[in-house]
């Protein structure tokens, strides 16, 4: 696969300012930025591959756990899922809520298997 600059597949159309690539995550994390990881899959999925120190709240369950996330309104969140769709909903959602940095991670942990840690399992 042939990455362009963002460590993205060449040619995806990488929505600035909704989504950062893996890449872009691992370096914000490798510096010590403030970031919260937000895991938007299912336990199943979860349990499965995984990224260290995210946190899990599936997508269906979100509206529920508001009261869990609310501190988070004013820091940096990064959203993932598998491959970037429900991820890219969610950071919707949460700008609606009132979130002002929250971004997708595009790709999902698929490519962040692929471009960032491939311990981590693809499915």
């Amino acid at each position: 696969m042939k990455l362009d600059e963002h460590g993205m597949p060449e040619g995806y159309p990488l929505r600035q300012g909704w989504e950062v690539s893996p890449r872009q995550v691992r370096a914000m994390l490798d510096v010590g930025e403030d970031l919260v990881l937000l895991d938007c899959r299912l336990p199943r999925e979860h349990a499965v591959a995984k990224i260290d120190g995210a946190t899990l709240i599936p997508m269906q369950e979100l509206p529920g756990r508001m009261d869990e996330i609310d501190e988070l309104a004013e820091k940096k969140v990064v959203v993932f899922c598998h491959a970037g769709a429900r991820s890219l909903r969610i950071t919707a959602f949460l700008r609606e809520q009132g979130f002002t940095e929250v971004s997708s991670m595009a790709g999902g942990i698929d490519l962040w298997s692929l471009t960032v840690d491939d311990s981590v399992p693809r499915y």
